[in-house]
């Protein structure tokens, strides 16, 4: 592993196991707890989208008349993340994007989804709805990012804080509900994500970043940071979701 990508790793330690070892997972408790944290954690999946398209819009050609944008290899890597992120196989062996395979998973367990529907048909370039205070930090948190326009911290903010910090526990807590209750699409989109994220997805943003950055201090730096920002902002979304379970 590139010794800058472990230098990071291990600044922004703590603020993994933050998340890892959070108190919310032992108070999911019934399929009400489920559910609320679905109809919070979903603007994490919205937001996670739309990092994944600023790193096609800032490195690849998304615009007419196409044109040879960028390095060939970060353009490979970049559209086999698009690929199945946005366009994976669900449940049922039928085209979707992880953002709608977790709509369905929250209409399967009976979380609400009419706030995340309204907030999608609301949402601009220039106009992000505001839906409560710790979301709104969050998604905040995330598009001062996108904003930049500064691929190498876009990557960060990507690769960071991904859903494999979803810890074993978070998992058997989902596996064990849905003995009782519909979770299936839930349990579905868990494991695929993760095993994207753990396995193919993983390096390859991995190998973005260190191809971004090569030798620029500086732009290391700022991986560092940003990561530690996202990384803040997704334990006070976790905060956010044990207090309202409590």
């Amino acid at each position: 592993m590139n010794k800058n990508i472990q230098k990071i790793n291990s600044q922004i330690s703590d603020y993994k196991l933050a998340i890892v070892n959070h108190p919310l997972y032992n108070q999911l408790k019934t399929v009400e707890d489920v559910q609320k944290l679905m109809e919070y954690h979903v603007y994490a999946v919205w937001d996670f989208m739309s990092l994944l398209k600023a790193l096609q819009i800032e490195l690849t050609c998304t615009t007419l008349p196409w044109k040879p944008v960028g390095d060939t290899k970060i353009r490979r890597l970049i559209n086999s993340i698009v690929l199945e992120e946005e366009s994976d196989v669900d449940a049922d062996g039928n085209p979707s994007s992880h953002y709608e395979m977790y709509l369905d998973a929250m209409i399967e367990c009976g979380a609400d989804t009419k706030k995340i529907e309204s907030f999608n048909l609301e949402v601009t370039a220039n106009h992000i709805p505001k839906i409560q205070k710790s979301v709104d930090e969050f998604l905040s948190t995330t598009f001062d990012v996108i904003n930049s326009g500064e691929a190498h911290k876009i990557a960060a903010a990507f690769t960071f804080g991904r859903e494999d910090l979803i810890p074993d526990m978070f998992k058997s807590i989902v596996n064990d509900l849905n003995q009782e209750y519909k979770l299936d699409k839930f349990v579905y989109y868990l494991e695929r994500h993760i095993e994207l994220d753990g396995g193919e997805h993983g390096p390859l943003a991995l190998q973005l970043i260190t191809d971004l950055c090569g030798e620029d201090n500086l732009k290391w730096e700022e991986v560092s940071q940003t990561a530690k920002d996202c990384l803040k902002a997704r334990v006070k979304l976790w905060d956010a979701i044990l207090e309202e379970i409590n």
